[in-house]
């Protein structure tokens, strides 16, 4: 049997995660690329978050010095704030892993995660660590070195409260430790069966900082200037790291391109101390590989007569090239410029390659039709000799004609047990502080691999290669132009509750509504549908379904009437559809935004049944929506009219009809115009209103102040409560906020998630009142997270308790704290 050589396209494995037509590139990126194949270096970058990477260094270390340069990120960013939406928690951590992987297509770099999940602010590593189960982490970080063999790892926080977090310190703990613990063969032998081998990197580095008014930076460590031109690519690596920053939109990332000198240092933290260069002491070209002088003498052999007006004339001396790499014996370094060599020979012969279909998505046990498209634009020998996909493999002999394109199209079936497109971390149900991943090999992988892929069989030279496409779906935006995104399989069936809580208030029935839905065509009376919840609530049912046959959709409408006596509490309520041994228990979820590619995702078939013994006064709320904003909803669900309030709407006027106003989340970071407005909300309060500012991260707007509130006040982000289970103090037990209409309590406290309150106020002036008071452990008190003062005959309220994540999660007793700062009586 003849061996075939897999050829893994670097960009293609990039369609799968973008949203635009497949890569191409310029005559002068390929010349890079060949003057690349002479550099055999790696750096491993190493940080707790998306964002925290340093974006102007990893373009330099890839695009300057050719090093191969990959960063790895502990953590998805689940746990942070949203700008762009309304998405919390694991939705987050698929957008944040996006916008990583849009960064790295910009800055050149591979990215790579542990199974810790970003559960919120920390303040101590200690913390970090306990959450995610250190050994756990560590045998992450530990397979990644092993399997991605560095030369040298950087880190980009030191371990100790200087990192500002308790996460950024515990990724550089764990990357001190991971660097010994690689090399060890008695740490976490079980790795081995899977091809990886010890690894000692040969050294360790911290990139020091100056910003955030912490300047750890000297001038006796290794210092380097990255602010470098480079006129293949014309542009400098400030200005690409501007670029790469600037994916992260979700966390407000927007930075300018930037040029001219820009020094970064080091300090060696492991292994021996380099004095001139991050490389000292390390072999760096072929010299490495036994047999590999003669490789550099061929490379240099192609760059010297590299034609940048015809790439194409390289070609039958980089398969060549390709021939005698082939030949070195197996090794890390051999087959990664191996797969470099191939994708430079696919770019020189202009060798467009693409399978794609007009279905957005496709059902388990569903077809899907695919068109596969080949154009060989430059007049090279090439020929097509097979395509496979799935169960699709056909034989061709065909010489590719010059600049015409050749088009197979076929419909395959799709099997029923075909796995859907769930992202693989989250399979299974979160574990504590880290993701369940149950295949070692699977772990450290950005993303999933595509659903569909299409192998072709392509002749280049007399050498055969087998050029690896992801399936996507391609269609023509009236916007965007020529579009492309993943295709997901979709489940047989599924299911969905149409809100996350169901509230029952005051003992009446919590009413739900699932739908479920048959993605196949099959009959759903073939299903048992069943919901599922603790013995503390009784249920009584409705179906709604259509009378068509088969039955492709019904509608359950359940009421559960609360059987426990206990005043306030919250269960969980899910939902599945069985057949035999086969069970469905999710639904779609679609996230899309333009600068990431479409995210599909199946969320299990949940709900909170919130049991809820509440009063309210005052029915309608005017509401100014924030960054990542779910409060209006949980407003609505306690029985609040919700009025959501445009700039326009904001008059003397119009707001007089409002019992209270409320802003979301970050609104008057984003929002100048509420600045602005400071004497028409503060007259509304004058008048009896009551107003409610949720968090605000700064004192800023853009390049202004803010202004906000009756009397001045200044907003802290280090003052935070980060342990959701922290005591509160009752400083003001008779204060109205925590009597009216409802009794405050210690156990409103209790099931809080994430943290207690963020970005608290400080600096309140005399007028503001601070009825309630917490710490983190072994921290002092601090009283800030709600500050209240009177003003006129109304009320004006700033919340830093973090109402955003408590309210979506059906959490009792914010909902009660809520409703009696909304119900603030007058003042006389």
């Amino acid at each position: 049997m003849r061996k075939y050589i897999l050829l893994l396209f670097l960009f293609c494995y990039s369609l799968t995660a973008t949203c635009q037509s497949p890569s191409t590139y310029y005559s002068s990126e390929i010349f890079q690329q060949i003057k690349k194949l002479n550099v055999l270096a790696s750096v491993l970058y190493v940080a707790a978050h998306p964002d925290d990477e340093n974006n102007a260094l990893l373009p330099y270390f890839a695009k300057e010095k050719l090093y191969r340069t990959a960063y790895l990120s502990l953590t998805r960013g689940d746990g942070g704030q949203n700008l762009i939406g309304d998405e919390q928690g694991i939705e987050l951590g698929l957008i944040r892993t996006q916008e990583l992987l849009a960064a790295r297509r910009i800055d050149g770099a591979e990215q790579y995660f542990s199974r810790a999940y970003e559960f919120g602010y920390s303040k101590s590593a200690a913390e970090a660590l306990r959450i995610w189960d250190r050994e756990k982490i560590l045998s992450d970080v530990v397979w990644v070195i092993r399997k991605y063999q560095p030369d040298v790892i950087i880190k980009r926080f030191p371990p100790d409260k200087r990192a500002g977090h308790g996460h950024h310190a515990a990724s550089s703990i764990l990357a001190q430790e991971a660097f010994t613990a690689a090399a060890d063969p008695a740490k976490f032998p079980e790795q081995f069966k899977y091809g990886v081998k010890p690894w000692q990197a040969k050294r360790i580095l911290w990139n020091t900082y100056n910003f955030g008014g912490n300047n750890t930076t000297g001038e006796d460590q290794l210092k380097i200037d990255i602010g470098g031109y480079n006129p293949l690519i014309g542009e400098s690596y400030g200005e690409l790291g501007g670029e790469a920053r600037t994916m992260h939109k979700s966390q407000g990332e927007g930075r300018p391109r930037r040029r001219g000198e820009s020094y970064e240092y080091f300090v060696t933290t492991g292994g021996e101390a380099p004095k001139n260069d991050l490389m000292d002491g390390i072999v760096t070209d072929w010299k490495r590989i036994p047999g590999g002088e003669s490789i550099e003498v061929m490379i240099n052999a192609i760059i010297s007569n590299y034609n940048i007006a015809e790439p194409k004339l390289s070609v039958p001396a980089l398969v060549k090239l390709y021939k005698a790499i082939k030949a070195l014996p197996e090794g890390n370094w051999r087959n990664k410029k191996l797969g470099e060599v191939q994708n430079i020979i696919m770019e020189c012969s202009a060798l467009y390659v693409e399978a794609t279909s007009s279905q957005p998505n496709v059902v388990q046990g569903g077809t899907l039709s695919i068109n596969f498209n080949l154009n060989k634009r430059e007049d090279v020998n090439a020929s097509l000799k097979n395509i496979r996909v799935e169960n699709f493999d056909s034989a061709f002999s065909i010489s590719l004609p010059t600049n015409q394109n050749v088009d197979v199209t076929k419909t395959l079936p799709v099997a029923d047990d075909k796995k859907i497109s769930q992202p693989y971390w989250l399979v299974y149900p979160l574990k504590g502080g880290t993701f369940d991943v149950r295949d070692q090999t699977l772990i450290g992988k950005a993303w999933n691999d595509p659903s569909f892929e299409a192998s072709f069989l392509v002749n280049i030279d007399g050498e055969d290669f087998i050029i690896k496409r992801p399936v996507q779906y391609r269609y023509i935006d009236p916007v965007k132009g020529d579009t492309y995104q993943p295709i997901p399989v979709l489940p047989k069936v599924e299911l969905k509750y149409n809100k996350d809580n169901y509230i029952s208030i005051n003992g009446s029935p919590a009413i739900s509504s699932l739908s479920v839905k048959s993605n196949s065509g099959e009959d759903l009376s073939k299903y048992n549908i069943e919901e599922n919840v603790s013995g503390k609530w009784k249920k009584n049912e409705k179906v709604i379904q259509n009378d068509a046959s088969p039955i492709l959709s019904r509608n359950i409408v359940s009421g559960f009437t609360p059987l426990s006596k206990s005043e306030n509490e919250k269960d969980e309520l899910n939902a599945e559809a069985k057949k035999g041994n086969v069970i469905y228990d999710s639904y779609t979820k679609v996230i899309a935004y333009n600068h990431i590619p479409t995210i599909t995702y199946f969320p299990k078939a949940q709900a909170n049944l919130v049991k809820l013994d509440i009063k309210i006064v005052g029915k309608k709320i005017g509401y100014i929506v924030g960054a990542g904003d779910k409060v209006p909803e949980a407003l609505e669900a306690m029985g609040y009219e919700v009025t959501t309030l445009a700039q326009a709407d904001i008059t003397h006027e119009n707001l007089k009809k409002f019992d209270a106003i409320v802003t979301g989340i970050r609104a008057y970071n984003l929002l100048e115009y509420l600045s602005d407005k400071n004497d028409v909300f503060m007259r509304y309060v004058k008048n009896g209103g009551n107003m409610i500012v949720q968090y605000m991260k700064s004192n800023r707007v853009g390049d202004k102040d803010i202004t906000v509130g009756p009397y001045p006040f200044k907003i802290s982000s280090g003052s935070r409560i980060t342990e959701e289970d922290a005591k509160v103090n009752f400083l003001l037990p008779k204060n109205s906020a925590l009597n009216y209409p409802n009794k405050i309590t210690e156990k409103d406290f209790d099931g809080w998630i994430q943290e207690r309150s963020t970005y608290q106020a400080v600096q309140l002036d005399p007028h503001y009142v601070t009825p309630l008071g917490m710490h983190d452990t072994d921290e002092d008190q601090s009283n800030g997270s709600l500050a209240i003062a009177k003003h006129g005959k109304g009320n004006f309220v700033y919340a830093s308790l973090v109402f955003f994540r408590q309210l979506p999660a059906g959490v009792p007793g914010a909902y009660r704290l809520m409703a009696n700062l909304i119900a603030l009586p007058k003042n006389k």
